[in-house]
């Protein structure tokens, strides 16, 4: 099995310091649904792992974080192609949960659900988070410049981290 991980907001869709709080808000990134759906399509499986801790925050339900995927996922079939599993960390920064970005609770949870071991897949992220997340289960960590990518790339980032423009640049490589 060919299996992606992507992070959500700033991979495929726009990201806001404000958070995604409702579906009207949650605007993907064209080229980003275009490139799951050609991935999907040469048939690699794409999970998303995403920090949502505007629900712990109050700034949005369970049902609109569920209305946002659903969206997700209607997009990528318009296109033709088919999203896989969608883990994600409802907890805030404080509570201590193993899930939340850069403990890589929600990329096992995936490698679980796949029965797959994760060393050597790609985790595509915009934050030191993300990357951090990939190094500690084995991925190979992949940084986008959309979202927080730019900021993220200002800084040193882990070692053997590979850089793209973005999620459609990603899907070029791969599918090459």
């Amino acid at each position: 099995m060919k299996l992606l991980i992507l992070d959500r907001d700033g991979v495929i869709n726009l990201d806001s310091d404000e958070y995604i709080k409702s579906l009207d808000e949650w605007i993907p990134i064209p080229s980003a649904i275009a490139a799951i759906a050609r991935l999907s399509q040469a048939g690699w499986t794409v999970a998303v792992a995403t920090n949502q801790s505007g629900v712990a925050r109050g700034y949005y339900d369970l049902a609109t974080l569920e209305s946002m995927h659903a969206r997700l996922r209607e997009l990528v079939a318009e296109q033709g192609g088919e999203l896989g599993l969608i883990v994600y960390c409802p907890h805030g920064p404080d509570e201590g949960c193993d899930c939340r970005k850069p403990k890589p609770g929600m990329l096992r949870q995936i490698a679980a659900h796949y029965d797959r071991p994760l060393q050597g897949v790609w985790f595509v992220g915009d934050s030191k988070g993300d990357l951090e997340a990939a190094l500690a289960v084995d991925c190979q960590p992949v940084l986008v410049k959309t979202g927080k990518g730019e900021r993220t790339l200002a800084k040193p980032l882990p070692e053997g981290t590979l850089v793209f423009d973005d999620l459609a640049a990603v899907a070029a490589h791969l599918l090459t």
